[in-house]
């Protein structure tokens, strides 16, 4: 829908004359690739509803996954806590579980029935970032499966949890060395054209860290533990540091070129989640290894290695969190220089962030047994809610019209070639796709 209504303008344009309907070669070749790409959005006159729908369903669709997740784990890890706010977290538990089998169906007909939008999926320049929001919504199922089902069903969920942390931690490690080598690979001419996205398969990878640290505290086996730990130090290891480089780049990029367009602005609070989740992880990993190194006797040379382990992990995590802040205060002013930007997929973006920041400071505040903090996390958080009840009402509004489904994949390439014959900037099809 959105494909057809961005490229008719510019075949309106390029029509106006009886001439241009006649054209050379290449302009009936723009006009055979206009009618493929709307029937690729659209799927054929005689394709149903639901078949538009499976077509039209694209991996960013998790991202409301990862979101309504990360905001479970918050109300449940509230400093300032009570039985009710535990039930709203359950029940955001649930309704994640349900969503994310859902979506994972959806997504499964979609290659089923249409197998060549793989392909066009992962090699799309911003609808594969989108991947990584697989692995991290299922690193927020697992992570509330050992805070709620491993005390009331037993040791068979933590079981369960550690396998799903295996499954998403591989998932998580093949997506990031995947998407950086693209991005390596996808020679990019303009640095104007970067968002914030990029940083996407990188939190899949560090909250895969965070889940380690959740699933290893009740695991039975000591050095199932201590392997847990060790091989979420790694991961986080792996993507903390690429994050760091791709946060450089993209300060390069607002430094040197013009603000995000209106249509990317939503990404902005991005670069916030992998410096908030670095920070929680990292403390939860030390936390854990005060505990499993001396009962494995592990780094016997080092005097309390355990706790070396998790004072400086808790430095760590308070520069980085001090860190989010200041990419925090960025991106509420460049959205407040904005003011209105249109609804999409992209503004679920909004809530991640927001919540892991909470669910850091929260943790940060638990620890120094720090009211300021404590408040500040229970603040965060209430802005968080509200902001996931805004957001869950626009997307049910738009997905009963049929409006939130919409492939970029399916009509990117053509959308970019008629808009640079228009002479408009490449940065609006780029901003157009991101969703």
């Amino acid at each position: 829908m959105e494909a057809e209504q961005s490229i008719s303008p510019v075949r309106e344009k390029e029509g106006d004359t009886p001439e241009s309907s006649r054209g050379s070669k290449p302009e009936a070749a723009s006009q055979r690739a206009g009618t493929q790409a709307r029937g690729n959005a659209h799927g054929g006159s005689g394709e149903s509803e639901f078949r538009r729908i499976v077509r039209n369903f694209t991996p960013s669709w998790f991202i409301i996954t990862m979101s309504t997740g990360i905001l479970s784990i918050l109300l449940n890890k509230l400093p300032y806590n009570g039985n009710w706010l535990r039930i709203i977290s359950i029940i955001l538990f649930v309704l994640n579980v349900v969503l994310f089998v859902l979506f994972t169906a959806l997504s499964c007909l979609r290659y089923i029935l249409y197998p060549q939008l793989w392909s066009k999926v992962i090699r799309h320049p911003h609808q594969s970032l989108f991947l990584g929001t697989f692995p991290v919504g299922l690193a927020t199922i697992i992570n509330m499966v050992v805070i709620v089902c491993v005390p009331a069903w037993g040791q068979g969920l933590a079981t369960l949890a550690w396998v799903l942390w295996w499954i998403d931690g591989v998932l998580a490690v093949a997506i990031c060395f995947h998407m950086t080598w693209v991005l390596m690979s996808n020679r990019r001419s303009n640095l104007a054209h970067m968002t914030a996205l990029w940083l996407i398969p990188i939190v899949s990878i560090v909250i895969a860290a965070a889940a380690g640290a959740t699933v290893a505290g009740v695991l039975s086996n000591p050095y199932h533990r201590l392997w847990t730990i060790i091989i979420s130090y790694c991961l986080w290891g792996i993507g903390m540091p690429l994050s760091w480089i791709i946060l450089a780049i993209y300060f390069l990029r607002l430094t040197v070129h013009e603000p995000l367009p209106r249509e990317v602005i939503v990404s902005a609070l991005i670069p916030v989640g992998p410096l908030a989740l670095g920070s929680f992880s990292i403390i939860q990993l030390g936390k854990l290894a005060r505990t499993v190194f001396p009962q494995t006797n592990s780094l016997p040379l080092v005097a309390a290695a355990g706790d070396t382990l998790y004072v400086v992990g808790f430095l760590v995590a308070l520069i980085m969190w001090a860190f989010a802040i200041i990419w925090f205060v960025i991106a509420v002013v460049m959205i407040a220089q904005v003011r209105r930007f249109p609804f999409n997929m992209g503004w679920w973006g909004f809530i991640f962030p927001t919540a892991i920041f909470g669910l850091a400071t929260s943790t940060i505040g638990v620890e120094l047994e720090s009211t300021f903090f404590k408040v500040l996390a229970t603040v965060v958080a209430v802005f968080a809610v509200l902001l996931w009840i805004g957001v869950a009402c626009g997307t049910l509004l738009r997905s009963i019209t049929g409006q939130m489904f919409f492939a970029p994949c399916l009509g990117t390439d053509l959308k970019a070639k008629l808009a640079g014959q228009d002479g408009s900037s490449g940065v609006e099809s780029t901003a157009h796709d991101v969703v």
